[in-house]
């Protein structure tokens, strides 16, 4: 008798638990499952727009495959990445150290860096784009020569990574301080006791702990630069990829196959569909460098 109460109460649980999910996988299905669905049939068909979907199987692969534009998107996005993501997870690491010693105005601070993150990368482009302005710009008022910085095909790339950076260290910098925050005390006290000095500390304890934080930053920072796109669009004019394709980030280059030209729907489908197939591997490649690391586990 107790055996079937407890079944009958353990399905009533369950019916419970999914009853509560509903909404969310309703969420989940139309939101992101559906268009993923709609955006693969897409990548199978020739369509422009004003024609008729053609089937074409995988013949758009086939010429992405077969191209040099895509994978120099891919080889520009891939060098983004590396010019914002180490920069941005050390100073967003660094901010949060110097905010988590609770010094006078550490709340304002936490509010000026976060706030370049929640603007819309589009007006901060704009924004950007007139302080860099080779004539009139704010920046070389300030420095007293004329550069180049959006013009020159050595400096465009460097320069929308700066920004990038400028406008997500502060978001990194919440989330290390909030993991910073979650530390025992007693365990960096403890470390302190030991003889720990303040580059010891970083090293052996903070960093070591800090490996789930980590993974979590490095993932979503790595997922943010494969999608950059309104930054660039603001930054380089309206003109994404200028000067001579050295901004062509994949997600620019997805957006041009789309709407610009000949507008190649099925071409750029199949483009979107590769970004999250790299997306994945990447994150699937980073969660196994950091499952084999150690965690510490504090009760």
């Amino acid at each position: 008798m107790r055996t079937s109460l407890h079944s009958g109460h353990r399905q009533h649980e369950v019916r419970t638990a999914y009853a509560l999910l509903t909404p969310s996988l309703i969420g989940v299905g139309i939101f992101l499952v559906l268009p993923f669905l709609l955006v693969f049939a897409i990548s199978l068909t020739d369509w422009k727009l004003i024609n008729t979907p053609q089937f074409v199987g995988l013949e758009n692969y086939s010429y992405l495959a077969s191209g040099t534009t895509f994978f120099h998107s891919i080889a520009v996005t891939l060098v983004f990445a590396l010019l914002t993501i180490p920069p941005a997870v050390v100073l967003g690491l660094l901010i949060a150290l110097a905010l988590n010693r609770r010094l006078p105005g550490t709340t304002f601070l936490q509010l000026l860096y976060v706030l370049p993150w929640v603007c819309a990368p589009l007006t901060l482009g704009v924004v950007w784009q007139w302080m860099l302005d080779p004539t009139n710009g704010l920046v070389n008022a300030v420095i007293g020569h004329r550069i180049e910085w959006m013009s020159n095909t050595a400096l465009a790339l460097p320069t929308v990574a700066f920004v990038y950076v400028w406008q997500n260290v502060g978001y990194i910098s919440l989330f290390f301080l909030a993991g910073l925050q979650s530390i025992p005390t007693s365990v960096l006290e403890a470390a302190k006791i030991d003889g720990a000095g303040p580059i010891r500390m970083v090293t052996s304890m903070y960093v070591p702990l800090l490996r789930p934080t980590t993974f979590f930053v490095l993932v979503t920072s790595f997922i943010s630069s494969f999608q950059a796109f309104d930054l660039v669009y603001g930054l380089t004019g309206s003109n994404p990829g200028y000067p001579g394709g050295t901004t062509d980030l994949l997600a620019v280059h997805i957006y041009q196959t789309a709407f610009s030209g000949s507008h190649q729907m099925g071409r750029a489908s199949a483009m979107a569909v590769l970004l999250l197939a790299v997306i994945v591997a990447i994150t699937v490649l980073q969660q196994r460098y950091f499952a084999k690391r150690t965690v510490f586990e504090l009760d």
